[in-house]
């Protein structure tokens, strides 16, 4: 009787909480859970999030960097190559005024992509930054970090998006190591045959070097905030490296909640911010594909990879072809035996 009595009150007060959060719904979600975590269920406003006094020192830091993303893009965009120049030069071994051409355009070039190498340390150390904050033990989980600073979290995304967007950009412009490579044998000729060379100063041989690893691989910036994050997390050992993993699955499931919910989809005031919260999805998932031991396609990954790929192909193909090339062929454990077949089938659907 005891035993019933109490059967019946627990499902009482749990009728009566279940009225109380219906549009939550979080009771509900809990007692139900499934192998996936409890998806975050909040709006990331990532037009309009404002640093708090808490977050603005880091902030501060973070967005002298993103300032210039925006024109490393439009540079990268607009660079053409030396190739002309480079051709010519070949075909006309004797002819010096050639030779001189090309390597005067050859050595603009390489000071372009310099910098572009040399941001890539600053974003480095802005991602360092931004994780310190966003995975500390100041909130119990990473839903409420990204919930209440949505400024940094901001700012983590717009990481996430011009790191992609390199990248497709790096990916489809074969000039770069093309001219790269011109400029490492030319100024090796010229260092045999003690020929003076203008703009060696510009890239030394250490940084040559360094820069040739970095054009080398066919993500550099993903490369980059790969390595980074795993840094972050082998100098933090006092900090679980699932704080650093969490925080990636739980961005990518903010993303795939407000692009299949109408009521948060509704709220991005264009279509622009559809497409970075597409873009930011895909490039946390590539990364904690990278930074997770077991990647994300794993049954024991924190994201809901089918749902993901699901939102993915309900937008426009032309919109999104990119954004499903990128998990299939720069992710790192896709191809595992353990990856779930029809997560892989999902992907190479055409």
């Amino acid at each position: 009787v005891l035993f019933f009595f109490r059967v019946e009150s627990y499902c009482c007060v749990f009728s009566i909480c279940l009225r109380r959060h219906r549009n939550m719904g979080n009771l509900l979600k809990v007692l139900t859970c499934t192998d996936l975590e409890q998806e975050p269920n909040f709006f990331l406003d990532f037009e309009n999030a404002q640093p708090t006094d808490a977050e603005r020192e880091v902030w501060e830091q973070v967005d002298l960097v993103l300032k210039d993303a925006r024109g490393v893009l439009d540079e990268l965009q607009a660079y053409k190559g030396a190739g002309q120049e480079i051709r010519e030069a070949i075909q006309n071994p004797s002819d010096e005024a050639l030779q001189e051409a090309a390597w005067a355009a050859v050595v603009h070039l390489v000071g372009k992509l310099k910098k572009f190498y040399q941001f890539s340390q600053r974003l480095e150390a802005a991602l360092h930054s931004l994780l310190g904050p966003l995975t500390s033990e100041t909130y119990d989980d990473p839903t409420q970090h990204l919930e209440r600073e949505q400024a940094l979290a901001k700012q983590f995304a717009e990481i996430l998006h011009f790191t992609l967007r390199f990248d497709e950009l790096k990916m489809t412009n074969p000039a770069i190591q093309n001219d790269f490579s011109y400029y490492r044998r030319t100024l090796s000729r010229m260092r045999i045959n003690n020929t003076p060379a203008e703009g060696e100063n510009e890239v030394n041989n250490e940084m040559a070097n360094r820069i040739s690893l970095f054009y080398a691989d066919a993500t550099p910036m993903l490369k980059t905030l790969s390595d980074s994050t795993t840094k972050f997390v082998s100098e933090n050992k006092n900090l679980p490296i699932e704080n650093t993993t969490d925080c990636l699955s739980t961005m990518a499931s903010v993303c795939k909640v407000m692009l299949e919910t109408p009521e948060y989809r509704s709220r991005f005031t264009s279509e622009e911010t559809v497409s970075f919260c597409l873009r930011v999805m895909v490039g946390v998932i590539i990364l904690y594909d990278y930074v997770h031991p077991v990647g994300a396609f794993s049954k024991s990954s924190k994201i809901d990879m089918k749902g993901c790929i699901k939102v993915l192909r309900d937008q426009p193909p032309n919109s999104v072809e990119g954004l499903l090339n990128a998990l299939r062929y720069t992710t790192k454990h896709l191809n595992d035996e353990s990856t779930n077949k029809t997560i892989k089938s999902m992907l190479q659907q055409q």
